[in-house]
């Protein structure tokens, strides 16, 4: 998620531990570091929470040690002596909580926070497999979304339960603003009508046709601007021109604060299996700060903004893009769909968590 769950504190990975703590739960989080972080043990206990962090990583040629990491998360989770295992992130994490699980017979949950089998590490021999069967031994799945839940079941065979449970924001940073105010903070004229998006700017995240549609737009509204922010693919910059604005990446906040100045969002998405059970976290940061948007009309998001079809766009067509764009410039429709925040959302899910639970 280009994000450190520990430092940044950031979305699913770190709200889900963190609420179930503040709920009363003693909750322990065990991370692995592929990018050879530091290591060691963080408190984020107070009055109102037990959460402690874990740390393990194996830096340059001590990366071979990875291949006992299974082994010392058992032993640490002997340990603790959890009630239920939670596991997430990525494919490795779903097998190693599933095989330490087994190991410890104890209940486990796998948190799927978008379709594993879309990321690179599926490329490797073996690896959907070792997916899917770990998912299977789970009493409880969890999916950012409806359609990667019917996966899990259709096709996965899970006999856990599964439940789809999209991924929030902070919608203390998150929600409507002062427009006028926002684009002062981020020096763009009061007079003019914005467009644009912030996330990774890359090809395989759809980019490519918001670029192509701009082409079309900026011929045809002479007042209209493209603001985007986020890293790129140095063979893939952003456009260039006079009324293309590239912010650079943004912290956290800042996000919310373009979402505020803009007259509409883009949401890109690629008709790929990735695409096609993800749920764009910028898509309910969009909505909290009640931005108009225009998305991809694909998985979660046909779901998410069936009542405003208007502002669904075939995924890839430049043109289709273009011209639901000028319809929201034009006529604004809003999503009055809820943004529950997290504490609303773990609230609800906690009882089936504990319901796991083995006597």
């Amino acid at each position: 998620m280009s994000k450190d769950v520990i430092i940044d504190k950031y979305a699913r990975l770190y709200e889900i531990p963190n609420q179930l703590a503040l709920l009363g739960h003693q909750v322990e989080c065990f991370c692995l570091s592929y990018q050879s972080h530091d290591e060691g043990s963080w408190s984020d206990s107070n009055d109102s929470k037990s959460l402690i962090w874990h740390s393990k990583s194996y830096r340059g040629i001590k990366k071979v040690g990875i291949l006992i990491y299974p082994f010392f998360l058992l032993q640490k989770l002997k340990q603790f002596q959890p009630d239920i295992i939670i596991t997430a992130s990525d494919i490795p994490h779903i097998v190693w909580g599933a095989w330490c699980a087994k190991k410890l017979n104890i209940p486990f949950v796998a948190d799927l926070y978008d379709n594993f089998e879309g990321f690179g590490q599926a490329r490797i021999l073996g690896m959907k497999q070792l997916l899917r069967k770990a998912v299977c031994q789970a009493q409880l799945v969890l999916t950012t979304s409806q359609p990667l839940a019917d996966l899990v079941q259709n096709k996965y065979n899970a006999k856990g339960k599964v439940i789809s449970m999209p991924s929030s924001v902070d919608t203390c940073i998150f929600r409507k603003g002062n427009k006028i105010k926002s684009r002062e903070e981020l020096q763009l004229s009061l007079n003019k009508l914005y467009i644009g998006t912030a996330g990774g700017l890359y090809r395989d995240k759809g980019v490519e046709v918001i670029y192509q549609a701009w082409k079309i737009l900026e011929k045809e509204i002479p007042n209209v601007y493209l603001v985007i922010a986020g890293p790129y693919e140095p063979d893939y910059p952003p456009p260039q021109g006079e009324r293309v604005i590239y912010l650079g990446s943004l912290t956290h906040s800042k996000v919310a604060t373009l979402f505020q100045a803009l007259d509409v969002g883009i949401i890109s998405i690629l008709d790929t299996p990735f695409g096609r059970y993800c749920f764009p976290q910028k898509a309910y940061e969009m909505l909290a700060c009640n931005l108009p948007v225009v998305v991809a009309d694909i998985g979660e998001m046909s779901y998410l903004f069936k009542d405003i079809p208007q502002a669904l766009f075939e995924a890839g067509n430049a043109q289709d893009l273009a011209d639901k764009l000028k319809q929201q410039l034009q006529n604004s429709c809003y999503s009055y769909a809820k943004v529950k925040n997290w504490s609303e959302i773990i609230q609800q899910i906690e009882p089936v968590i504990v319901s796991i639970k083995r006597g």
